[in-house]
Formats: C-alpha cells, structure tokens, sequence
C-alpha cells in the first residue's frame, strides 16, 4: 500500500516537527517547506497527496501559495493558521481550501481532519453516474462534467455534490452536509459550507446568482434540483 505524502508549510521549525512527527506515527510520508516560494516549488517537484499550508509565510503568503495552486491543481489543500477570524476562514475556503484548522491545535484532530480530507480525494469506487440534465456527476470515474465539459473541482466540492446529488430534492441543513462531507458537525463550523456551495456555484452554474441545480431553501440549507433545462 503506498503511503500519502503530504507537504507541510510552516515557518516555524517547532510547528512542523510536531505536524511531521504525529503524521509519520500513522504511516505518512511527510515533507516540509518553511516559505511560500519553496511550498510552491516542492508541490511541483513532490507531487504531494495533501498540504497543510499556514498563511503568514516569507517570501509568498499562503494566501497566494493557495491561489497559484489552485490555478494548476486541485492537490486537496489544509490551512493550518493562526488567523482565526471567521472572515479570514471564508476567503481561503473561496480560495480552494479543503479545510481550515486554527492554531494552536491537537495534533490528534489535526491527523483525523487529514484522514477525512485523504479519504474525500480517494473517491468513492461506485459505479454509477447521476445526471441532472446537462449536467453528471460521475461516482465511478470521480468526475463531473456540465454540457460534456470536465468541470475541475477540489476534493470537498466534489464531496459535498456528491451527498447533494444523490439524494435530488432532498434538503439539507448546513450542520447535515458539514457532518457528511467533512466528518464532523461543529458548530461554528457550519458556515464553511457556504463557501463551497459557492465555489460549486461558480463552477458548475451558468448563472451562479440564479443557480439551478444547487438551491438554497431558506432557513434550511441546500438541495439539488434538476435543472431548468433536465
């Protein structure tokens, strides 16, 4: 069985011996970068399965390290940061994040939270598609495509459409989604939602003001609708 390499971001020494060392007791193979320039020449280089980036780095911010990948890949990225604002946690959520952990942290969520996020980008091995007029969500191939176009999405959007697309018209709560999706149901947390309906949105709708397959039902959640065209 080959083992997960994951790519560790930290300008602090201290951080990354501690992330390194809980992640190599459950078997990974861990690498580390101290600034944004060299996270984005390693991911390049390494091909890492998963990044745990901080923000405030030298050189180029986490931030931008996230914008420059997401450019090129959908590597299933991790913020580990000390920016706690809620605000600070939308935008790197918008930006293509998977998830968002704020220090300080236990190291032991921290491995649980990288399981959850490794196991989303693995896929699921069904062999069914779900289509909702001119647009399908292909559970075999971990794939979906709108009008025959491949739509890029990160491993948590392609998560959160998959739970939405298999149960069409169902509605869920943010909290419902947040605990299937991600694998845990905090509160606080659920408003992270959002934001990858919102990158779904972008990425799958024609019009994302005017969404016609992923629908908000107000003071309740989300669905997914057939479409005005299926």
């Amino acid at each position: 069985m080959t083992k997960n390499k994951i790519l560790v971001v930290d300008d602090e020494e201290k951080i990354v011996r501690i992330v390194k060392a809980y992640l190599e007791r459950e078997g990974y193979t861990v690498v580390a970068a101290y600034d944004g320039k060299a996270a984005l020449d390693m991911t390049r280089a390494e091909a890492p399965d998963l990044i745990l980036l901080d923000l405030m780095l030298p050189q180029v911010s986490g931030w931008d390290v996230c914008r420059n990948l997401r450019a090129e890949s959908n590597v299933p990225i991790i913020m580990l940061t000390a920016r706690d604002e809620d605000t600070d946690k939308i935008v790197g959520l918008e930006l293509g994040a998977d998830d968002y952990i704020t220090k300080p942290f236990n190291p032991r969520e921290l491995v649980a939270r990288v399981r959850a996020v490794l196991r989303r980008a693995e896929g699921t091995p069904e062999k069914r598609r779900v289509e909702f007029g001119d647009l399908t969500v292909d559970l075999e191939k971990h794939e979906v495509r709108h009008a025959g176009r491949l739509v890029e999405l990160t491993p948590t959007e392609f998560e959160l459409l998959r739970v939405l697309a298999e149960a069409p018209g169902r509605v869920y709560s943010r909290m419902q989604l947040l605990d299937k999706v991600q694998g845990y149901a905090y509160e606080g947390y659920e408003r992270t939602i959002d934001s990858h309906i919102k990158n779904l949105r972008r990425k799958l709708e024609p019009d994302p003001e005017r969404p016609r397959y992923v629908v908000t039902v107000r003071g309740v959640g989300y669905k997914m609708e057939q479409g005005a065209d299926a």
